[in-house]
């Protein structure tokens, strides 16, 4: 066998990872779709409710997962699960926890799952929501999408008054209960429950999942991850700390001890321990923000050899133009994608919103063009997603704040309006198509000085070649007369919208004078 050169050898010591547990994967490519009638241990209730979702049988990266939490290694490692997006990564966690709740007896908090975004975190909990009702559990979302009091309302049980019922105080406060089993929630609204609501408390927490962990160890969110894990692991013993919660929840008679055993691998941490389960399409390999999640003996679940993976049946083009007529490729590419379902991505929510204004300035347009963006309020988001879902909208033009675990059926293409500057960002824009075991395609425009950047990015993700896809030149000649017209539309409502926001921030700012005045 020939020796390895030098340049290979640093290559193939650059690619391991740093944390020694990262270094032998359990390989998830080498496991199977597993069939539901033999998925082993499955609650006939959560069989007949998949069933009725359209699932016959378990993707491998869910049949992996139930194979380490409710197969041979019954929850006994942390899981950090790296997979390309549309695997089934959701359901992979979500199963087997309703699963494991299933038998609870006393409705109380005993899963959190984390994301980073509203929409992303109204996605996983209809997940949930599908299956948890088959076997009694309830799931609650804290998001921020309602007020804080219907939240409130919705996640807190309170007595109700009586004849006869004491009403003091103390005693209230100890027989309010939670109204959910399960929460999903983002970040910042979970720190208004924990540090504001009265009777929410995460300490009888069991699993804790942190979904799209890269984005949510980058940012410190409230330092909301420390503050689980401490007042999770507070119940020790007789003992119970709530650290700096300023509502510290009182459940009456209703404890979670953890002990501090010398049960194996548990010498000095609280045991039954909180089971954490981390995922991502784009896994951190950093030691330092790993380390934050406190981990326990975990094991490392990924698919292939590659850090970065796309889906199998995902296809990638490169389409070249110049730069001044990009917007004219753009809507020639469209035209030959003839109303397939798109989602094109642009580098700031600045030009989504330029593109998306210029591109409907162009007249007799077959196919309808919305715009999306985390500026956006929520409810014209989900309105806005909604007609994307149902296919009254073929095309949506979106910042980054879609490029992450959101599902839409049926789209078969996402194009590249500007050239992504990470890998992690191209393989997750990529991963809104070819979803599921579906096909899909990735287009992504490029000047002629982007093509060898480009490569490289793709080199990262060991993909070596992107066929060049061709759109008909005389399809962009024919967009040219109405070009110049669009673009003198678009500079109108750019000044029209720089002059309102002018009026709005004047008026503002002598609201504000006034109300200083009068105090």
């Amino acid at each position: 066998m020939a020796e390895m050169t030098a340049e290979e050898r640093k290559k193939k010591k650059k690619s391991l990872p740093v944390i020694p547990w990262m270094r032998d994967p359990v390989d998830i490519s080498l496991s199977d779709s597993c069939p539901l009638s033999s998925t082993p241990f499955l609650d006939p209730r959560l069989e007949t409710a998949l069933r009725h979702k359209g699932f016959d049988s378990l993707f491998p990266v869910q049949a992996a997962v139930w194979h380490e939490t409710i197969g041979p290694g019954s929850f006994e490692r942390d899981l950090c699960i790296n997979s390309p997006t549309g695997s089934g990564k959701t359901l992979a966690y979500a199963l087997p926890i309703v699963q494991m709740l299933s038998t609870r007896t006393i409705k109380c908090l005993r899963a959190l799952v984390v994301l980073p975004t509203r929409d992303l975190a109204l996605q996983v909990k209809e997940v949930f929501a599908a299956l948890a009702p088959a076997v009694g559990l309830s799931v609650g979302l804290a998001v921020g999408q309602s007020s804080i009091v219907d939240e409130i309302s919705e996640l807190i049980k309170k007595p109700t008054m009586g004849i006869g019922v004491c009403c003091d105080s103390e005693y209230f406060c100890q027989e309010i209960r939670s109204s959910v089993d399960i929460l999903v929630a983002t970040p910042g609204r979970l720190m208004d429950h924990i540090n504001h609501t009265k009777g929410f408390t995460v300490e009888h927490l069991c699993y804790l999942v942190v979904d799209e962990t890269d984005r949510l160890l980058r940012e410190a969110y409230q330092s909301w991850l420390p503050t689980v894990l401490e007042l999770a692991n507070s119940s020790t013993n007789s003992q119970f700390s709530f650290g700096n919660a300023i509502n510290p929840p009182t459940f009456g008679s209703l404890k979670t001890v953890r002990s501090f055993g010398v049960e194996r691998g548990f010498k000095g941490k609280p045991y039954p321990r909180l089971v954490k389960m981390v995922l991502s399409a784009t896994l951190t390999q950093d030691p330092s923000k790993l380390a934050q999640l406190d981990l326990h003996h975990p094991l490392f679940l990924t698919t292939g050899k590659s850090r970065y993976q796309f889906p199998e049946n995902l296809k990638s083009y490169k389409v070249v133009c110049t730069s001044k007529l990009k917007p004219l490729y753009l809507l020639a590419l469209l035209e030959t994608l003839q109303g397939e379902k798109c989602i094109v991505f642009t580098s700031s929510v600045e030009s989504n919103h330029r593109l998306c204004t210029l591109l409907n300035f162009f007249g007799d347009l077959q196919i309808k063009i919305k715009e999306y963006s985390r500026l956006q309020r929520q409810s014209i988001r989900s309105k806005t997603l909604r007609s994307f879902r149902e296919g009254e909208t073929q095309v949506l033009i979106s910042s980054d704040a879609m490029t992450r675990g959101m599902d839409v059926e049926g789209v078969k293409n996402v194009i590249n309006y500007d050239m992504p500057r990470f890998i992690k960002t191209y393989i997750h824009r990529a991963g809104r198509t070819a979803r599921a075991g579906q096909s899909g395609r990735c287009f992504t425009l490029l000047r002629n000085d982007e093509v060898v950047r480009f490569k490289r990015l793709l080199q990262k993700a060991d993909n070596e070649s992107c066929a060049e896809y061709s759109v008909p030149s005389e399809s962009v000649e024919s967009l040219r007369s109405m070009y110049s017209t669009a673009l003198a539309r678009l500079k109108e409502s750019v000044e029209s919208e720089k002059h309102k926001k002018t009026r709005v921030n004047i008026k503002t700012r002598g609201i504000a004078k006034k109300n200083d005045k009068s105090a």
